[in-house]
């Protein structure tokens, strides 16, 4: 007899993005910020390292949330720091939703929502998207009527789709708690200004956002949630009791603090995400509008799983991925690739390595 529970023997568990940890790889896989983090956010984790770390860090973090605040006109007890945005949403599972109860959340989209739920003993409901990334709001309606949390990422992964807050607030479950995750908002040609919470319905909203993508911290593994206080504290009694370290939280306060960092760099990846989306075009791939630091591509000739394998096999990696059960898109579901979007120099390595792989000029050698 296994000795694990019956929620964790079922599941496969989530599987992240390769992480080859030798040099030389392109690589396009996992959405991380191609840039160096802020000099400032680096000044700040050398300094805590040299500064009491015998001693327990903040345990709510209280600086970061009091920048936070001040940027977002909020009182800080709005706000929840986590170990990544992971742990908030793990945070979320166990506040709210009971074993047996049901969480929904769109699809195709972030497959960890799943998991977590799983874990919980919890099951989902999939707000199946249509062909277009949009929601079937008919159907969706109905499936949220008896969900304790719904989750939706804004923009979304894989799509990058960004919808609006009409939209989204049409997706507030009348018995819980909505959840919007904007991991990938700053990316966002026009970025949303967290209003959605003082909606009608902010007071069942829960915003979460993390340093890892825009910020360029993925290894520090540091993000937040934004609610109404009623939700924050009692989220607080589920959180671990130093759930944040001190190099985390000095580096992650110092790079929300760098403002012209945040604008200088996610500029730049909006305007590397423009050039890759034409070239892409060019190469025969229908390319989904994005507002990501990544693009999504189908190619109506082309087996997506080659493609991504033979790039690989020249140490560039990007995503392939499968959604068997979304109808919309047809008999088969869904599937193709996902491409972060890298620096310049990686980028034209990427579109040289692939023009070859589709048997297209280059003048590059693989």
């Amino acid at each position: 007899m296994s000795p694990f529970r019956p929620a964790v023997d079922a599941i496969e568990g989530y599987v992240p993005g390769e992480q080859p940890q030798e040099t030389g790889w392109v690589k396009l896989n996992t959405n991380e910020n191609p840039y160096p983090p802020s000099q400032q956010a680096i000044e700040a984790i050398v300094g805590k390292a040299n500064d009491r770390l015998n001693v327990y860090p903040d345990p709510l973090a209280r600086g970061f949330c009091q920048l936070v605040a001040e940027q977002m006109d909020l009182d800080p007890e709005w706000i929840l720091p986590a170990n990544g945005s992971d742990e908030n949403l793990t945070i979320l599972l166990r506040s709210f939703v009971e074993p047996g109860e049901q969480i929904a959340c769109p699809y195709p989209s972030y497959i960890l929502y799943e998991t977590l739920a799983a874990i919980q003993g919890a099951g989902t409901q999939r707000l199946l998207l249509n062909a277009d990334w949009s929601f079937d709001f008919a159907a969706a309606e109905r499936t949220i009527a008896n969900s304790k949390l719904v989750l939706v990422p804004n923009p979304n992964s894989p799509s990058g789709t960004k919808w609006s807050h009409d939209d989204l607030l049409r997706l507030v479950p009348p018995k819980g708690v909505f959840v919007l995750d904007e991991a990938y908002g700053a990316f966002a040609d026009n970025p949303h200004d967290g209003s959605v919470l003082q909606s009608e319905a902010g007071r069942r909203i829960v915003m979460t956002r993390t340093v890892s993508k825009a910020f360029s911290l993925a290894g520090l593994r540091f993000g937040y949630a934004i609610a109404h206080p009623d939700l924050i504290r009692g989220m607080r009694k589920v959180k671990d009791s130093y759930n944040c370290d001190a190099l985390a939280i000095a580096g992650a306060t110092a790079a929300l603090a760098d403002t012209e960092w945040l604008t200088e760099t996610t500029a730049k990846i909006r305007a590397t995400r423009r050039r890759l989306s034409a070239a892409l075009a060019e190469l025969g791939f229908e390319v989904t509008p994005s507002q990501a630091n990544f693009v999504w591509v189908t190619h109506p000739d082309r087996n997506h799983q080659s493609i991504y394998q033979s790039l690989k096999e020249n140490r560039v990696l990007i995503r392939y991925m499968q959604y068997p059960e979304a109808p919309a898109f047809g008999a088969h579901g869904l599937d193709g690739l996902r491409i972060t979007i890298g620096t310049d120099a990686e980028i034209d390595r990427f579109l040289d390595v692939l023009r070859i792989v589709l048997g297209r000029d280059s003048t590059s050698n693989v």
